[in-house]
């Protein structure tokens, strides 16, 4: 019996990441939501800038998008052999934002899940780190999903 070849495992990670951030595809889910919202960027796409600097539960949605666009980037470099190390508490610096970067921070979003896909549809293949690095950003962008969906949902 075949096994699944590296294509298809590639393939499959960006299938994975694209329903993290873009929602699933039309008929079916690997483990978001069945609806097309359900990804970061429709997520992100109904609040508003007061709505995504509201604290709930110590941080905020803002914190979390601002989280995601330094650890997209370090998780591109990463992938592509970059190992300079980083200050990963600066990447919770930002908390509150207004109008104007609320709007480019989900510019950045999409700019830094374009540029992960391309390291890993490029790279992936090439080492273990690469892959290791790959399905580890999945993971980290799969759990900031499910923790940005908890804010947006909670109730006081």
């Amino acid at each position: 019996m075949p096994g699944v070849s590296i294509d298809e495992t590639v393939g499959q990670l960006l299938t994975v990441l694209r329903e993290a951030f873009e929602g699933p595809p039309e008929g079916g889910s690997y483990f978001t939501d069945n609806n097309p919202d359900a990804g970061l960027f429709g997520t992100l796409s109904k609040l508003s800038a007061a709505e995504a600097s509201e604290e709930r539960c110590k941080t905020t949605v803002a914190a979390h998008a601002h989280h995601l666009v330094f650890s997209l980037e370090a998780s591109s470099a990463w992938i592509r052999g970059d190992r300079s190390p980083r200050n990963w508490k600066e990447s919770w610096q930002v908390g509150t934002v207004d109008a104007d970067a609320w709007t480019q921070l989900q510019k950045q979003l999409r700019a830094g899940y374009e540029d992960l896909r391309t390291a890993i549809q490029s790279n992936a293949r090439t080492n273990v780190d690469a892959m290791g690095g790959a399905i580890g950003a999945i993971a980290h962008m799969a759990y900031h999903l499910g923790a940005v969906r908890q804010k947006v949902s909670y109730k006081r």
